[in-house]
């Protein structure tokens, strides 16, 4: 919450030719987010492994855009889809655990 605020009250742009890595870094960190409060609700939330995986995640995701930057592939797109899944997925776990309650 504290981070909307912030980016409401001081906007910040960065070039388009960012838009590929915070995209997936984005995605990634969603990901990390979903699958975190999904392991909350079953009751295995680690901290360590929810941290490694963020970072990990994000930086993964980062470096294959970069990559593929270099080579003239598109690879962020597979990021975009590997974590787009995902996060749906978790998402519907997260919405049928609220339902049942």
């Amino acid at each position: 919450m504290i981070g909307i605020f912030l980016g409401l009250q001081f906007p910040f742009h960065l070039p388009g030719a960012y838009a590929k890595y915070l995209s997936v870094a984005v995605l990634a960190a969603l990901d990390s987010i979903f699958g975190g409060l999904r392991a909350g609700m079953e009751d295995k939330f680690d901290n360590a492994v929810f941290l490694t995986g963020f970072f990990s995640n994000t930086l993964l995701a980062g470096l294959l855009a970069y990559i593929g930057d270099q080579l003239g592939v598109e690879l962020y797109l597979a990021a975009v889809f590997a974590f787009g899944v995902r996060l749906f997925q978790n998402l519907a776990i997260i919405r049928r655990f609220w339902l049942k309650k």
